[in-house]
């Protein structure tokens, strides 16, 4: 019989009470396009998935908790309109954003981000495609944002392999089209796993078949973080493999307080390739 208080059923002597691991959610957005044009300007060349995640009971309430007190601290209390962070608004300081052409309130905005990203447990991965050699290679080049899906997912998967918990996937709604064929590159990942990555170990660690799709407006801490820092942590790695300038800025030291939260290898430390990977 179960017991009504507690909402646990009751268990049969000498059998062990199964203990429920920790769930986590992986946040994925994008930097640059998945289009296969204008390849000669590194803007679009490179297309980066950064996905980012954290124990849903503790590590993500407070996340959000600290995002909604930066946002009210800069943007006063707006309970029924919240301000959604999104990178492209805040750097040309347009609608919410507006305000940001106070050196104030942008210094508020810039500290507490930094704060935010700092202060906040989370693990990240950055995987970034160059679509010149990926359309080189292949006659038909897979859609590279699934190219850098599978790259992430392996990687969620092997970490919640090893720290035996399990987790699910949240990523950012774009359109009907995309969506459909974001939801079957997971389903797909799910049910037959990846070169790298086993179907077993795919089904045991994900807590669902399909994946997760919110709209940016609907106001996910975690996708708006990945949303923030996708690109700075994109141009580190392209300042890393020398393909860029070295970047100086805000961006810099977004992506300088972000790489501390790399997904590394447990023994050896190692991040390239565990945290970061170019394609």
């Amino acid at each position: 019989g179960a017991d009504f208080m507690s909402g646990q059923g009751t268990v049969a002597a000498g059998q062990p009470t199964t203990h429920r691991p920790d769930r986590y959610r992986l946040y994925i957005d994008e930097s640059g396009d998945h289009a296969y044009k204008k390849l000669a300007e590194v803007s679009h060349r490179y297309l980066a998935l950064l996905g980012l995640w954290c124990r849903q009971r503790d590590e993500y309430v407070a996340l959000h908790d600290s995002l909604e007190k930066l946002r009210r601290d800069v943007f006063g209390p707006r309970p029924d309109d919240p301000v959604i962070l999104h990178r492209e608004d805040i750097i040309n300081k347009r609608g919410d954003f507006y305000v940001l052409q106070d050196p104030g309130k942008e210094k508020a905005l810039n500290d507490g981000l930094l704060q935010l990203v700092q202060n906040s447990s989370f693990r990240m991965v950055c995987i970034v495609i160059d679509k010149q050699q990926h359309q080189d290679k292949y006659a038909s080049p897979m859609h590279p944002y699934h190219y850098c899906l599978a790259a992430v997912l392996q990687r969620y998967c092997g970490w919640l392999n090893y720290k035996n918990v399990v987790g699910d996937v949240l990523a950012e709604a774009r359109g009907r089209a995309e969506d459909q064929q974001l939801e079957s590159a997971y389903a797909n990942i799910h049910a037959s796993g990846t070169l790298y990555l086993d179907a077993s170990t795919a089904q045991r660690v994900l807590t669902s078949k399909s994946l997760k799709l919110r709209r940016k407006d609907a106001d996910i801490a975690g996708l708006q973080l990945a949303d923030v820092l996708a690109h700075p942590v994109k141009q580190w790695v392209l300042w890393q493999k020398g393909i860029i300038a070295e970047p100086q800025g805000y961006g810099r030291r977004l992506a300088d307080a972000a790489r501390l939260k790399f997904n590394v290898r447990n023994d050896t430390g190692q991040v390239e390739g565990y945290g970061w990977k170019l394609l």
